[in-house]
């Protein structure tokens, strides 16, 4: 197998970049790229003719410019990327946020207080052999990632 193509939405600089350290740490063959915001991600999406597509998208939900949520809507109504995985990566760990994004079809969600100082163990669990397929088959209960 080769790499897993991950694209990344953070405004946060500094979770973008221990983000990209964990992969480069973990054991997980991963090519990381990150956008700043909603609409960069739009953009960029909008622009990938060849490829290698996102294998999965992970999303701060509060972002300038556009939200993590509007991006989901976005993404799950279009053709070309409404079966790619997503993840809700995210500061906030409101009830509210999680029933929204998860309703809109994300895949998963995971806290940002929760994966940094286990981004490993978050990894490994998250990315397990059959990755893909269990991504698309999260009950409402194990929708949360968590550490551990």
């Amino acid at each position: 197998m080769g790499y897993i193509n991950i694209l990344l939405a953070d405004d946060d600089e500094d979770d973008r970049f221990f983000f990209e350290k964990a992969f480069s740490t973990a054991t997980i063959a991963a090519q990381v790229t990150s956008v700043e915001d909603g609409d960069q991600l739009s953009n960029l999406l909008e622009t990938i003719t060849s490829p290698p597509p996102p294998d999965i998208i992970f999303l701060d939900i509060n972002m300038p410019c556009k939200s993590g949520l509007d991006c989901l809507r976005e993404i799950r109504n279009t053709t070309r990327f409404k079966d790619t995985p997503i993840v809700m990566f995210s500061t906030s760990s409101h009830p509210r946020h999680i029933d929204e994004t998860f309703k809109n079809g994300a895949n998963r969600y995971i806290s940002k207080a929760d994966f940094f100082g286990n981004e490993i163990s978050m990894l490994n669990k998250l990315f397990s052999p059959d990755w893909k397929t269990s991504l698309f088959h999260t009950e409402k209960e194990n929708y949360v990632l968590k550490a551990g």
